[in-house]
């Protein structure tokens, strides 16, 4: 039994050294696969952010590529122009051979003021068309009110010529009627001098 119990003793001791063994490889192996997948994920990440750089690389290149398009299309096109108004450059390099500018840029920046100037005078123009119109305006309004007021002082004329002629012919009235009282008075006037004498008579 003692020799049993020594090698059960000696296994028991030899299991607890694989198992601790293991828990130390598991343990080992839990770190290594967590460092893998910390890794792995990394990876994955980087590889996600590589490919949206890429992608957005593509955009930009696909932008540039529309710009350098368009800028192509707009040089062939100041080209064409360039081709086409070269017959008014031969025609200025005449106009400045016989007259007393210098050189084109002269003529041009002459151009360009008498254009300005035209310009300035056109709208200089059109404010004093606008300011004329509203002159005129402002002149019928005040006519208008003037003749409003003209009509209001020829119905106050006629009113008091009204009055005029009515106080006249009360004037005549009131004239006839002193015209009597004047004479009644006179008439009264003679009674009573005539009463004084013959008071005056039979008195004495």
């Amino acid at each position: 039994f003692r020799e049993q119990m020594k090698v059960i003793t000696c296994q028991w001791r030899d299991l607890h050294a694989k198992e601790a063994q293991l828990k130390t490889h598991m343990e080992e192996s839990g770190r290594t696969l967590k460092e893998n997948d910390k890794m792995r994920m990394q990876a994955l990440k980087k590889a996600i952010r590589e490919r949206e750089n890429k992608m957005q690389k593509e955009s930009e290149l696909l932008r540039a590529k529309g710009k350098l398009e368009a800028l192509r299309n707009k040089h062939q096109k100041l080209c064409n122009r360039v081709q086409k108004y070269s017959i008014f450059n031969k025609y200025l390099e005449d106009v400045v051979k016989i007259s007393q500018f210098e050189e084109i840029r002269e003529v041009i920046s002459r151009y360009k003021t008498l254009v300005r100037m035209h310009k300035d005078l056109l709208q200089s123009q059109q404010r004093h068309k606008e300011m004329s119109q509203q002159a005129k305006v402002l002149l019928e309004q005040y006519m208008e009110e003037k003749e409003a007021e003209i009509l209001q002082y020829k119905n106050e004329l006629v009113q008091l010529q009204l009055r005029f002629d009515q106080a006249r012919s009360d004037i005549l009235s009131w004239e006839t009627r002193w015209a009597d009282i004047q004479n009644m008075t006179a008439k009264n006037t003679q009674e009573l001098g005539t009463m004084k004498l013959a008071i005056l008579n039979l008195f004495q």
